[in-house]
């Protein structure tokens, strides 16, 4: 299995794992390593695919998280007392875990996914943040929510569809611009404007607080990279989707 990691978050010790399209057992178009229901894929792959996932984590798959997302900027706090099929059915685009060995995963095929740690504490967030999402303020609103220093907080943007392949209409450059208070996160000069999504999540978490420094961006462009990553976009919606995952831990 290949996933992506951040060193940033190897080094204050937290499991974390942004997934590719290898290891797993799903068949074409979603091959391999589909981790969303309802697409069209055999279920029976894909709780195969999801199991195997969560092993690769030392996570119990019935502790994993998500929800079901609707690109907006709902926060949600999970614990030991929820269940996660429940959790699968409820609205929403943010999660935050605060008791040790709780897995939080935001679920992805072009938007970004964001991943958010406080070393003190342990306490884990993952964000979902398509362009709607994001100047909706999903991000900001995660960082607050952790409800610790914003200086203490680290971050890692996952693989998401890059500014070179996101062709936006003026519509959505002008709320991503609107987002960002001006500063550039679209990029002129062709036929239309290409939105820079990376760009615009790192200005948000900077603004909430977040030092530059604690921001990693662990790169992968999902629409271009074929042979890596689903992408919505570039398979036009019959595609799988992967999931970025981080486990809580206990306190340092």
């Amino acid at each position: 299995m290949r996933v992506l990691c951040s060193t940033l978050f190897d080094r204050h010790g937290f499991r974390h794992a942004f997934a590719t399209r290898a290891g797993g057992i799903s068949a074409p178009p979603f091959d391999t390593l589909n981790l969303g229901f309802h697409l069209g894929d055999d279920d029976t792959a894909v709780v195969e695919n999801r199991a195997r996932f969560a092993s690769s984590l030392g996570l119990d798959v019935d502790r994993l998280y998500e929800q079901r997302q609707v690109h907006g900027s709902f926060v949600r706090e999970v614990s030991n007392s929820d269940s996660a099929s429940t959790i699968a059915n409820a609205e929403g685009d943010a999660l935050v875990a605060r008791a040790p060995g709780l897995g939080v995963a935001a679920r992805t095929a072009d938007c970004v996914p964001v991943l958010l740690g406080h070393p003190p504490t342990g306490h884990v967030a993952a964000v979902h943040a398509g362009w709607r999402g994001a100047v909706a303020g999903v991000v900001p609103r995660a960082v607050a929510a952790l409800s610790h220093d914003p200086c203490e907080i680290i971050a890692a943007i996952g693989p998401h569809i890059r500014v070179g392949a996101f062709e936006i209409g003026e519509d959505v450059a002008i709320e991503m611009e609107r987002s960002a208070r001006g500063r550039p996160v679209v990029e002129r000069g062709r036929s239309k404007p290409h939105g820079d999504l990376a760009g615009l999540v790192s200005l948000q978490l900077r603004d909430a607080g977040v030092p530059e420094a604690a921001i990693d961006d662990v790169g992968g462009c999902t629409y271009s990279e074929a042979a890596h990553f689903f992408s919505h976009r570039r398979e036009r919606g019959k595609t799988g989707r992967h999931l970025s995952v981080i486990v809580a831990r206990s306190p340092k």
